[in-house]
């Protein structure tokens, strides 16, 4: 399928998944990533697209895939912070306060890399793919998948380690 068969094809469906994942997802803005995540993937397939009886059908499994997809992120999210209480009940509000505080400077490191970072990244060390399977779905190779994946880990330790150093000077200045 070319751009110009992709574009009658395929573009017009976009309005269609948008309402759908909106549905699906509690913020507009996962939305319209679900939908653009499911618009690359299509255009990353396009070649095979004419297996499919219903290209439309398939585009809406993507999307509801995609879309739960992120809601297990949001929910792993959540309880993480239920664990490390779980975990440490004898842990002072003072230190549990710290720790959802670090939680949610991680969860921004995260959210402020390159997309193709964030995404490989979450595949990767929180929903567990492999590397192979990352690179399916993304339609990178898996040298580019190690690539990001290493650009991001260390983007992420650099950043909160210097957040953190930043933090102890500001308490340490009288």
């Amino acid at each position: 399928m070319e751009l110009k068969e992709f574009k009658i094809t395929v573009l017009p469906l976009r309005a269609k998944l948008l309402n759908y994942a909106r549905k699906l997802t509690d913020e507009p803005e996962d939305a319209e990533d679900a939908v653009q995540e499911v618009l690359l993937k299509l255009w990353n397939k396009r070649l095979e697209l004419e297996q499919y009886r219903s290209i439309e059908a398939f585009a809406m499994t993507l999307t509801h895939n995609i879309c739960i997809d992120m809601w297990r992120c949001k929910r792993n999210d959540t309880l993480s912070l239920d664990i490390v209480q779980a975990a440490s009940p004898t842990g002072t509000p003072e230190r549990l306060l710290e720790i959802k505080d670090e939680i949610r400077l991680m969860h921004e490191i995260i959210d402020s890399l390159p997309n193709l970072q964030r995404t490989i990244m979450r595949m990767k060390d929180i929903e567990g793919y492999e590397t192979d399977e990352i690179a399916e779905i993304t339609g990178c190779g898996p040298e580019a998948i190690r690539s990001n994946l290493s650009r991001a880990r260390k983007k992420v330790r650099d950043v909160y380690l210097r957040t953190i150093q930043e933090r102890k000077e500001r308490r340490n200045e009288p």
